[in-house]
């Protein structure tokens, strides 16, 4: 059997070029990309000032599905950064009973929230730039962008709407309430 001795040189290439390896396979699985972790929101990426809006969707099988889901979820980030509207109600109510002993006492409790966010606004030149799987966690992300030129059009098309798109929403949310209302008169 024989052995092959290498000398110095040949080792420290040898280690160079096995070290240069690993570290680009390393880099090679870094993860997700900068925007997935990053989220929705302003960047001012190539000297461009745009709006981006960063949608996911997790464990669907039907891929076609997932991507269209996590592109309609990426508009939706995006579009709550024009207006957004958002309904709250709570009600709470404590009692606490005792009878001639006030040892033995009787305590209730109930708590009961309603929550409703609503976001109506028209975006023209919104468009999916980026898209990424996570083979791993079957995570689908989709990047949409839009320019701060096309934004400057939308607002203006956002603040003719605004009137319009608040009367909806106290509709709905009105409505929403009234049969919050009558559930809990059920109990």
């Amino acid at each position: 059997m024989k052995i092959f001795h290498f000398n110095k040189t040949v080792q420290t290439v040898i280690f160079y070029f096995v070290t240069l390896v690993v570290v680009v396979s390393l880099s090679a699985c870094g993860g997700p990309p900068t925007w997935v972790k990053e989220g929705s929101g302003t960047f001012n990426k190539e000297e461009t000032k745009s709006i981006y809006g960063v949608g996911s969707i997790l464990g669907v099988k039907n891929e076609p599905l997932a991507w269209e889901a996590a592109e309609n979820r990426s508009r939706a980030e995006l579009a709550k950064t024009f207006e957004t509207y958002t309904g709250y109600l709570m009600e709470d109510y404590a009692a606490s009973t005792s009878s001639g002993d006030f040892t033995n006492a009787t305590e209730e409790q109930n708590i009961e929230r309603a929550i409703k966010t609503v976001t109506t606004v028209t975006l023209n030149g919104v468009r999916p730039i980026e898209r990424y799987k996570d083979e791993e966690t079957n995570s689908y992300y989709v990047l949409t962008k839009l320019s701060f030129k096309e934004m400057q059009e939308a607002l203006q098309e956002a603040k003719e709407l605004s009137r319009e798109a608040k009367e909806y929403v106290k509709e709905n949310a009105q409505r929403l309430f009234h049969k919050l209302e009558k559930e809990e008169a059920k109990r």
